[in-house]
């Protein structure tokens, strides 16, 4: 990834409404480059509303987005990719009409076209399975394949956070170690990581700082190792949304 001066990436005091309902209630969370950050909690907490703000592609009620202390001036999807945080969204969504290789493409646009080749061959050194599949159409390929893409997508024009929204999401045990590796690989080369899971063992597992939601507050914020000593904060978090 490519150096930078911006070191984190911080939330703070998100309102969010969605369907004339409140669903985050002055969220505020940090993510340090060279670090994976989790933000774990039952369904319904307001996980995807939180990535979907921070992606440009919610109107908030209140609160801003940080980039090393400095307030993104304006946060439409396509400024917040600009600004260096690319997502990598929940459901393994890939254009399935288009080829591998244009769904890399695609990704890309913001790049000047010199820089193309050499990024499309970055993220296939990262993926290299998918180099028999560039030709395939996006439809064709396995649940583990796209989201190799989706990321791949994300990785493509050097991002300096990255957010993934529900990495884990109906994979399998040995795809979800793959994908992990990829992540602790891009923190290694200096970039921020926030991962978003429901289910916590992945994600605390890796993690450096973790945050819970719950009904659209933060209830706890901190390292992940303390976290996963405490299994009532998130038991209680888990009970909470019944």
């Amino acid at each position: 990834m490519n150096p930078t001066t911006a070191q984190e990436l911080k939330l703070d005091e998100l309102v969010l409404d969605r369907g004339g309902k409140r669903v985050l209630h002055g969220v505020s969370l940090s993510v340090r480059r060279g670090e994976i950050t989790a933000l774990v909690g039952p369904n319904g907490a307001g996980k995807s509303s939180t990535v979907m703000a921070l992606a440009g592609l919610l109107p908030r009620i209140a609160g801003q987005t940080l980039l090393d202390g400095v307030p993104l001036a304006a946060v439409r999807a396509e400024q917040v990719r600009a600004a260096g945080i690319a997502v990598v969204p929940e459901g393994h969504r890939v254009l399935g009409d288009l080829s591998v290789r244009d769904n890399l493409l695609a990704a890309a646009t913001a790049l000047p076209g010199a820089r193309l080749p050499a990024a499309v061959e970055q993220v296939l050194g990262i993926f290299p399975e998918l180099i028999p599949k560039l030709a395939l159409p996006g439809r064709a390929l396995s649940g583990g394949q796209k989201q190799m893409v989706c990321v791949a997508q994300a990785l493509i024009v050097q991002p300096r956070f990255l957010i993934v929204d529900e990495l884990s999401l109906g994979l399998a045990p040995m795809v979800v170690k793959r994908l992990v590796a990829v992540l602790q690989q891009v923190v290694a080369q200096g970039a921020g990581v926030l991962l978003i899971e429901q289910f916590t063992t992945v994600a605390l597992a890796v993690a450096q700082q973790a945050f819970v939601l719950e009904r659209g507050r933060v209830a706890y914020a901190g390292t992940a190792a303390e976290l996963q000593e405490r299994p009532d904060i998130l038991h209680g978090s888990y009970l909470a949304a019944g």
